[in-house]
């Protein structure tokens, strides 16, 4: 297939799409069926119901195979670790999802099954992806892991406090200076907090600072995390924290519930927290696109993750290939995109423009769809130290947010310290 930008293909997938610890497998000729883990990061408030769903739905009618779901805390950077923790002990998983910023790592470091090799012998199934959506999985030019989820982030608003406070709910803002301006006028008017940008690892960090020019990792392999756009982008994050003071400085599970509580006015997470938020919402919620900095493009990197494969025996490798084919069929990927907010990513033939299905059952989807055009790929410090390099990172941020550091200092520790951690030239 030719290929084509993250938002071309994207839509396209979308615009074709139909309406305990390890693994235990049983010998060829066994009574019993096979029993697989999955590994997860979707809570109940981030998309629980819908795995479980289809979990149940896979077990009912796949009787040679059974799946249990485990969920991992701590988003994409927990996981990761459970999971090196499992391989350690020799129970690792039969699948798991791992985020694209943690691909390079997970194929470089962990025993695994490329996807490339488990479907060999079927290639209509990664034939139905797109070129570049498939190459979200692939590493050195080899499809490791299978795309299953794509986002993006988007600002939640509550549009009753915007009314309490005097301002126009059909007009948020469009930039960070406007996000910070109607932040302080929520917080004076109404005593809500103003703002929340979603904080448990680097996404909305590169968000923020590849929208402001700047980059985590600059094209040429070197940091970029002292460059102005960095500074300034990681700056004005903890301005609005201990400056405005519009913006609470807690976990994400804290400011996603005073959202809800209509203790917060705007809530900058992923769309894929959608579905759960309008279900539980009790004012009138509406998204916006991204904020910018001014006449700066947006640049939002491409969140969610792949399913890799890391069974070791070969029973449990098939189990494990019958449930990512059940997970990306097209049926089961609706019921995913609607439970969850996430953009579907496979492209299968014939079916129903679930686009317009997505929209009209989910139009406060509209916002990311739209920005898919601006959409880069989440990259992640790189090398065998990656893990190691996001948590100086994230620590580093967190120390602007929490008043202990500015941004330059606590930047140019982070990358005095990360440097010596990136592969040799």
């Amino acid at each position: 297939m030719k290929r084509m930008g993250i938002a071309a293909a994207v839509l396209a997938v979308a615009t074709v799409l139909a309406g305990c610890g390890g693994t235990t497998s049983t010998p060829a000729g066994g009574s019993q069926p096979v029993t697989i883990e999955y590994y997860h990061v979707n809570s109940d408030s981030f998309g629980g119901p819908a795995v479980r769903e289809l979990v149940q739905k896979f077990n009912q009618t796949h009787k040679d195979v059974q799946v249990v779901d485990r969920f991992q805390p701590d988003m994409y950077a927990g996981l990761m670790q459970n999971l090196q923790s499992a391989i350690a002990a020799g129970k690792p998983p039969a699948v798991s999802q791992i985020s694209y910023s943690h691909l390079d790592y997970a194929a470089g470091n962990f025993p695994h099954v490329a996807i490339a090799d488990l479907f060999k012998d079927d290639p209509t199934f990664l034939s139905d992806f797109p070129s570049n959506i498939l190459d979200l999985g692939k590493v050195k030019g080899k499809v490791e892991g299978i795309p299953y989820s794509i986002s993006n982030p988007v600002i939640y608003y509550n549009a009753d406090l915007f009314k309490k406070a005097g301002l126009d709910p059909a007009n948020p803002p469009k930039t960070w200076d406007e996000v910070r301006t109607m932040g302080k006028t929520i917080k004076d008017k109404t005593g809500a907090w103003g703002a929340f940008i979603r904080n448990e690892d680097n996404w909305s960090t590169q968000a923020l600072i590849e929208s402001n020019g700047g980059h985590i990792v600059n094209p040429d392999g070197t940091l970029g995390l002292t460059d102005p756009p960095a500074v300034q982008a990681i700056q004005m994050w903890g301005d609005m924290v201990n400056k405005d003071k519009i913006m609470p400085n807690v976990t994400y599970q804290e400011a996603q519930q005073a959202f809800l509580s209509g203790k917060l006015a705007m809530y900058i997470a992923t769309v894929a927290e959608l579905a759960s938020l309008k279900k539980q919402a009790t004012f009138d919620l509406r998204t916006a696109l991204y904020p910018t900095f001014g006449d700066k493009p947006r640049k939002v990197p491409a969140g969610g993750n792949v399913l890799m494969v890391f069974a070791k025996d070969p029973a449990q490798q098939k189990a494990a290939m019958e449930f990512i084919q059940f997970l990306e069929s097209p049926d089961n990927l609706k019921t995913w995109s609607l439970g969850t907010g996430y953009l579907p990513s496979r492209l299968a033939a014939g079916g129903q423009d679930v686009t317009q299905a997505l929209l009209q059952a989910q139009p406060l989807m509209k916002p990311a769809v739209e920005q898919l055009k601006e959409a880069v790929p989440w990259k992640n410090i790189p090398g065998p130290n990656s893990l190691q390099g996001e948590k100086i990172l994230l620590d580093a941020r967190m120390s602007v947010l929490a008043g202990k550091n500015d941004a330059q200092s606590a930047l140019q520790s982070a990358k005095d310290r990360i440097t010596p951690l990136l592969p040799k030239p």
